[in-house]
C-alpha cells in the first residue's frame, strides 16, 4: 500500500489511488500501488490553490489523472510574483520541520513568518535547528528561538553527523513531513540523514554568508525506508504570507492573549490607557521587536487581503464585460 492514507477513499470507475510525487510544467510524476506513472500535467486553473501539487492523492488511469481527492492539510504561501495569488507547496502534510542552519545566530523572524504558514496548513510545525556541530553551544540557540515558537518543539540536530533522533517520533510510518527553509540550511542532508542513504543532492554553503546553493530545485516526495514520507523544497527566499490570520494567533499566541486583554476592544496598543501588551513591554515580560513582527505581519496580511479583494472584484467586472460581449455578438441584447 502507498504511505499515507486520503480523507476519502471512494475513486471513480476505472481508477486507481495515487500520490502526486512531483509536478513539472507539462507532466507529473505519480506514485501508485503498482509503482510509477508519468502522466500529462491538468491545465492550470483560475485559482492556484485548485491545482494538483506534491503529496495530493488522485484518480488515476494509466494514461490520464481523473480526479484530485479532498485534502486535509494544504501548505501554501504568497505567491513569489509578489500577485495577489497563492502558491501551493504541499498537500496532506502532518508534520513541518522549519529548518534553519547553527551557522549564525537563528534567524527568529523567517521562524515566525514560516511558523504562521505551518500553523495556517493544519499541519504540526517543528523547529528544526540544523547544522548543531557546528555551533558552540546548541541548547543557547534553542532557547533563544523558543519564545518565538509557542506551542512549537524546538530541537537542535546535526544530520552530517547523524544526530537526527530527536525527529524519530515525527519521521514515522505513514507520516508526511514536508521541510521548510532557505537555502543552505541544511534541508537535503536532513533527509539523507533521516533516509539512512543519500537519497537527495547536497552542496556546500558558502562560508561568506553561510547560504547555500539551491540543490534541491524542485518539490519532490520520498519515501524514506520506514514508509514515512517527506517533502523535500528548494529554498525559499521570499516567504510571502497569504490568508493566514489563523496562523499568526498561532504564531504569536502570547501576544494575542495579551491584547485580548486590553481595556478597549479597539485598543492600537500604543499609549491608549489599559493596554495589555503595552504594560507586559514596559514590565519586561515581552520584548518589543516581537510586537513588532506581529505588527509587521498583520499589516502584510491585511495588505495581501485588499489586493485579493481587489483582484476578485476586476475578475468579476472582465466576466461580466465578456460576457455582455457574448451576448451582443449573438443578438441577445437586441429585442
Amino acid at each position: 500500500m502507498l504511505p499515507g492514507a486520503p480523507l476519502d477513499h471512494a475513486l471513480p470507475d476505472g481508477t486507481v489511488l495515487a500520490r502526486l510525487a512531483r509536478v513539472d510544467r507539462s507532466a507529473y510524476d505519480v506514485l501508485t500501488d503498482t509503482g510509477h506513472l508519468r502522466l500529462p500535467a491538468w491545465p492550470a486553473p483560475p485559482d492556484p490553490l485548485d491545482a494538483p501539487t506534491v503529496g495530493d492523492w488522485l484518480a488515476v488511469t494509466d494514461t490520464e489523472i481523473v480526479a484530485l481527492l479532498p485534502r486535509r492539510t494544504l501548505l501554501a504561501r504568497g505567491a513569489s510574483s509578489g500577485t495577489s495569488t497563492a502558491q501551493p507547496l504541499a498537500a496532506n502534510v502532518d508534520v513541518v520541520l522549519i529548518c534553519a542552519g547553527l551557522t549564525g545566530a537563528p534567524p527568529v523572524r523567517r521562524i515566525e513568518r514560516l511558523l504562521a504558514l505551518s500553523w495556517e496548513s493544519g499541519a504540526t510545525p517543528v523547529v528544526v535547528l540544523t547544522k548543531a556541530d557546528l555551533c558552540a553551544d546548541p541548547e543557547a540557540a534553542v532557547r533563544m528561538v523558543l519564545p518565538h515558537a509557542p506551542g512549537a518543539e524546538v530541537i537542535a540536530v546535526s544530520a552530517a553527523t547523524g544526530d537526527v533522533e530527536a525527529l524519530r517520533p515525527y519521521v514515522v510510518e505513514g507520516a508526511t513531513v514536508a521541510l521548510l527553509g532557505s537555502s543552505g540550511a541544511g534541508k537535503s542532508t536532513l533527509v539523507n540523514a533521516l533516509a539512512g542513504a543519500p537519497v537527495m543532492a547536497t552542496g556546500d554553503v558558502r562560508q561568506v554568508d553561510g547560504k547555500g546553493r539551491h540543490t534541491t530545485s524542485h518539490r519532490e516526495l520520498i519515501v524514506l525506508p520506514n514508509r514515512a514520507v517527506v517533502v523535500d523544497t528548494p529554498g525559499l527566499r521570499g516567504v510571502a504570507l497569504y490568508a493566514a490570520d489563523e496562523g499568526l494567533s498561532r504564531a504569536f499566541a502570547e501576544v494575542e492573549e495579551l491584547a485580548s486583554a486590553c481595556r478597549f476592544s479597539d485598543c492600537r496598543h500604543g499609549d491608549e490607557p489599559g493596554c495589555a501588551i503595552t504594560a507586559s513591554v514596559e514590565a519586561g515580560d515581552l520584548a518589543q521587536v516581537r510586537v513588532d513582527s506581529w505588527r509587521k505581519l498583520q499589516r502584510e496580511l491585511a495588505f495581501q487581503a485588499r489586493r485579493t479583494d481587489a483582484r476578485l472584484r476586476s475578475e468579476e467586472r472582465a466576466k461580466y464585460k465578456r460576457f455582455s460581449k457574448e451576448m451582443r455578438a449573438r443578438g441577445g441584447g437586441k429585442p
